[in-house]
């Protein structure tokens, strides 16, 4: 008889079954709902399977004409969690948010790539198949070590690089990976101690139910197989030459703000470094407006260099 044993690879990022990624999918569907209405959405194809990439920007011809933004999400998530920047980026600028594979998302995985150079390579791919040869690279968290990764090994599509309360930059601690448990098992929690929760453990999902609910049907429905990023060196830092701007928060668990607010301008050729207060590890959801309006200045700096 034949074999009817369906091989699951367990190096790449996967859904458990189909329903429960549809149930995924409608909460995802929900947070987008949140943010700017995507123009448009399509998928390309790169050696580690196919990425799903959402296309929002502004009316005015003469802003679409300028450099895009292209967006890579935080660990466990899609682009969906974009939602408090898209409206402001892309009524300025086109933008791309892409989610990535190996992440729940309408990504689909078929080769490992959380390898550095294999990371750098999907990333490359990508943007060389949407046609695009010069953006301003954003990334939040895991994201952020994404971006960091790329604008190191293959920085030649990039005109600046944002990370937001990056990974990569150093190892992760113990305390980090408490609170995202702590953060995920409060989700659970009654309605009237999560304001607490969330003000206590800075985290935002517990106050937003679109957000919870997308975390929480994540967690059932997706397993993300990749090993935690290994930071960069001082040395490696020191050889990116592209425009470089570090925000973090001021109670962030990723990083110490303080040691890297002075080390990245130290080691990065004019890299910009600062540190967001009232926040923990989501600048860019808390404080939407002024991260938004710094990323959008940053950008139109570096472009009026290049004119």
């Amino acid at each position: 008889m034949p074999d009817t044993t369906t091989h699951v690879r367990r190096d790449i990022g996967r859904y458990v079954n189909e329903r429960l990624r549809d149930r995924y999918f409608a909460a995802c569907d929900a947070v987008y709902a949140k943010g700017a209405p995507a123009r448009s959405e399509t998928d390309v194809e790169t050696s580690f399977g196919t990425t799903h990439v959402y296309r929002y920007g502004p009316a005015d011809p003469a802003a679409e004409a300028r450099t895009p933004v292209v967006l890579i999400h935080g660990s466990g998530g899609c682009s969906a969690q974009w939602y408090p920047n898209t409206r402001a980026l892309g009524a300025e600028r086109p933008v791309y948010a892409l989610d990535t594979p190996g992440d729940p998302g309408r990504s689909v995985q078929r080769e490992a790539m959380w390898q550095p150079e294999r990371a750098a390579q999907w990333l490359d791919e990508s943007l060389e198949a949407l046609g695009l040869d010069r953006v301003h690279l954003v990334g939040s968290s895991y994201g952020g070590w994404l971006v960091i990764n790329a604008v190191h090994r293959r920085p030649r599509r990039l005109a600046s690089v944002i990370a937001l309360d990056p990974g990569g930059l150093e190892k992760v601690g113990l305390r980090f990976f408490a609170w995202v448990f702590v953060s995920l098992f409060a989700t659970f929690a009654p309605r009237a101690l999560r304001p607490r929760l969330a003000s206590w453990l800075e985290q935002p999902v517990l106050i937003v139910p679109e957000l919870r609910k997308m975390i929480q049907t994540g967690v059932r429905a997706f397993r993300i197989r990749r090993p935690a990023p290994l930071p960069l060196s001082d040395a490696e830092l020191g050889s990116i030459r592209t425009p470089f701007y570090l925000i973090m928060g001021k109670r962030s668990l990723l990083v110490k703000p303080k040691v890297q607010v002075e080390r990245i301008p130290r080691v990065i050729p004019g890299a910009r470094a600062e540190i967001v207060a009232a926040t923990g590890h989501g600048p860019q959801i808390d404080h939407p407006d002024l991260v938004n309006a710094r990323m959008l200045s940053f950008m139109e700096d570096i472009d009026s260099l290049a004119r």
